[in-house]
């Protein structure tokens, strides 16, 4: 799985609004510079996740944007899956609907076990964790056997 740009830039953006609320809404340009986002790229993302319902927004002079929920309620994978859809695709179809014959036959439970574990990890870890630096520990866990024993940056 690659996270692409749009993946990342809006996850970023996201828990950039961690601490935002429609009494404290946060402006484009400043999340954009916060985050080294391209503004007009943020726009576009920022649009895809009002539609999926991750923030809201207001207009004028007093607008801008909050997460739509606490950030101890929003996980990551919800903030991906608004801006590109299924975490884990096979030539745009979900895993559980790729059907392989012969030799290959297993090769689709090994897409579903993909996508569960990546649901695991993304649907575990919050918003606010993200912004407080402290993930599940079960999640740090996982990152130590890539990395010789430390976590990785």
């Amino acid at each position: 799985m690659e996270v692409n740009a749009k993946a990342d830039y809006a996850v970023r953006a996201v828990v950039e609004l961690a601490g935002s609320n429609k009494e404290s809404p946060r402006k484009l340009d400043e999340i954009a510079a916060a985050q080294a986002i391209p503004p007009a790229y943020l726009t576009t993302i920022v649009m895809e996740l009002r539609n999926a319902g991750v923030i809201r927004s207001q207009r004028g002079p007093g607008g801008g944007i909050w997460l739509a929920r606490p950030a101890e309620e929003l996980d990551l994978g919800s903030v991906m899956r608004a801006v590109g859809g299924p975490l884990v695709a096979v030539r745009g179809q979900m895993p559980e609907e790729v059907a392989y014959v012969g030799s290959v036959a297993a090769l689709q439970q090994v897409w579903v076990a993909l996508d569960a574990s990546l649901r695991k990890v993304l649907e575990r870890v919050t918003v606010a964790d993200v912004a407080a630096g402290q993930l599940p520990q079960d999640t740090v866990a996982l990152t130590r056997g890539n990395s010789g024993g430390r976590p990785m940056p």
